[in-house]
């Protein structure tokens, strides 16, 4: 089971435009979007639109905050993604098993609710596999299951290991799961053997019924951005199964975790709290997980998006157990180092985008351009003062993404309303606005990104649908009420894709 990547179909100067959305917000019946019907409506909204890009967050199995940054795996796929109306399709799921379904808010997803029922759906799919006579499908687990053997028995045990010690950190662990010798590991694949088989199933059904979208999209001219962050959670399959290529001391705890300095939006920076990778035992490897990583994400999306890009030059490093992110030190990343590793092995062709944002010294630029990846330019932070700035379209390159905002920001209608009075004025000037109304403003933002001489232009949905601040995806450093935002069917309208479709003629995308 693996994705085909698909070439360009842009314009013949290779202009492109797309839309952010995370498959969570599409339109469902089950309190969450999933790969089902809604999934293949919204990329015939994209092709009606004159798109050619669709982007998504990442797409792992998420952890406590629902955040797609802090996942289970950088390998497995998103088990509330699974569409329960196909698994009724093949038979899995019978009618009788949604009597009692919850009523869902269509605009918001209510994870722990979802989690709990989703969870039990996917619990009888998997009872009514055991006994299943289809023997076809029986094949394409089994092949599954030896294609991907490399990360998904880890990721299995894993899991029925938390599973057994209800959900808590593996660091809490028994000593003989924490750090099993083969034997031990043994033995414990014997006693959860039934809960392994329904992980390694549960990802089965992610990835065929993923693929299948993909495919879709694939032939019908759209390229998927996915997306993944540097770091790795503390609690993954990750660092569990690789402790070795981690900065952990002798019980596994992380010696420095991961995060940014105190900077302009924030005096005492941001302390994420991930484990930091040990780079020269990852070199004297070659880089074989992260090649690993990057190769198994390109089976499944076009282009991939690394987030926090400038780790990979320099990474702060804060002392475990530090409450803020103040006490940290820059610390030397791999740099060229690891991408000629990944060029060895996939090819000139390396679709990657940099998330270069934050602070870039010229030492990143030269990393991110050396490999020709197109950097992130964001409107917003062109109009966050009046000064001029490299965010301003007229100092873009082409070989870069202009986005409006992304999943961190508040949308485009939020933010002018909380600017400065100077910024509004800016704007205004800056995009011809004649009219300060909601509706002028958003689109002038639009039309400036796709007026700019940026290769691709990313316009997140919750824009183009002229939303306001609670539609927002993230507030960064708020632990909750996150990733939550859904959009209706009936939104995307003829209006709007008329409306996009003339944008693209009109700019040569």
């Amino acid at each position: 089971m693996s994705g085909k990547s698909v070439e360009s179909r842009g314009s013949a100067s290779g202009r492109m435009a797309g839309v952010l959305l995370h498959p969570t917000s599409f339109p469902s019946k089950y309190g969450i979007g999933d790969l089902g019907k809604s999934a293949y409506q919204f990329i015939d909204f994209l092709v009606e639109a004159g798109q050619k890009i669709w982007q998504v967050l990442p797409l792992g199995p998420t952890s406590f905050g629902d955040s797609p940054y802090q996942s289970f795996s950088s390998f497995a796929g998103q088990p509330l993604l699974i569409s329960p109306d196909l698994l009724v399709e093949e038979k899995l799921l019978v009618e009788e098993d949604f009597i009692g379904m919850p009523v869902w808010d269509k605009h918001i997803v209510d994870y722990g609710t979802v989690i709990t029922y989703k969870t039990t759906l996917l619990k009888k799919a998997y009872d009514a596999f055991t006994v299943t006579s289809n023997q076809q499908l029986e094949k394409a687990y089994q092949d599954f299951c030896d294609e991907n053997k490399d990360w998904l028995d880890d990721y299995a045990l894993f899991m029925a290991g938390k599973e057994v010690h209800d959900g808590s950190s593996w660091l809490s662990w028994e000593d003989s799961l924490k750090n099993p010798t083969p034997e031990e590991r043994g033995e414990w694949e014997h006693q959860l053997r039934t809960s392994i088989q329904y992980y390694k199933f549960i990802q089965f059904l992610f990835f065929r019924q993923w693929f299948k979208v993909k495919e879709y999209a694939n032939q019908r001219g759209i390229s998927i951005v996915g997306d993944i962050p540097i770091f790795v959670a503390l609690d993954s399959a990750d660092v569990w199964a690789n402790k070795g290529m981690f900065q952990l001391d002798s019980k596994g705890y992380p010696t420095v975790v991961a995060g940014v300095p105190p900077d302009y939006f924030s005096q005492t920076g941001q302390l994420w709290g991930n484990p930091l990778y040990d780079w020269e035992v990852m070199k004297q490897e070659n880089y074989r997980w992260w090649i690993q990583r990057i190769k198994a994400q390109l089976k499944f999306v076009d282009f991939l998006r690394i987030d926090h890009f400038r780790g990979f030059e320099a990474y702060w490093a804060v002392p475990y157990g530090e409450t803020t992110a103040i006490h940290g030190e820059w610390k030397k990343g791999p740099f060229k180092d690891l991408f000629y590793a990944i060029k060895k092995e996939l090819g000139e062709n390396m679709p990657i985008f940099a998330e270069d944002l934050g602070i870039i010294t010229p030492e990143v630029e030269d990393l991110r351009d050396t490999f020709e990846f197109p950097g992130m330019k964001i409107l917003q932070f062109a109009f966050d003062n009046t000064q001029e700035n490299n965010f301003l379209p007229h100092y873009y390159s082409d070989n870069c993404i202009c986005y409006t905002g992304t999943h961190d920001n508040d949308t485009t209608i939020g933010w002018y309303k909380n600017a400065s009075f100077a910024s509004k004025e800016k704007c205004r000037k800056y995009m011809n606005i004649k009219e300060e109304n909601t509706s002028e403003i958003v689109w002038g933002f639009i039309k400036t990104a796709y007026a700019s001489t940026a290769k691709y232009v990313i316009i997140p949905l919750q824009d183009l649908l002229e939303k306001e601040s609670e539609a927002r995806m993230n507030t960064p450093s708020t632990p909750s009420g996150n990733w939550a935002y859904r959009y209706e069917a009936e939104e995307l309208t003829k209006e709007l894709v008329e409306k996009m479709r003339e944008l693209v003629w009109l700019y040569g995308r």
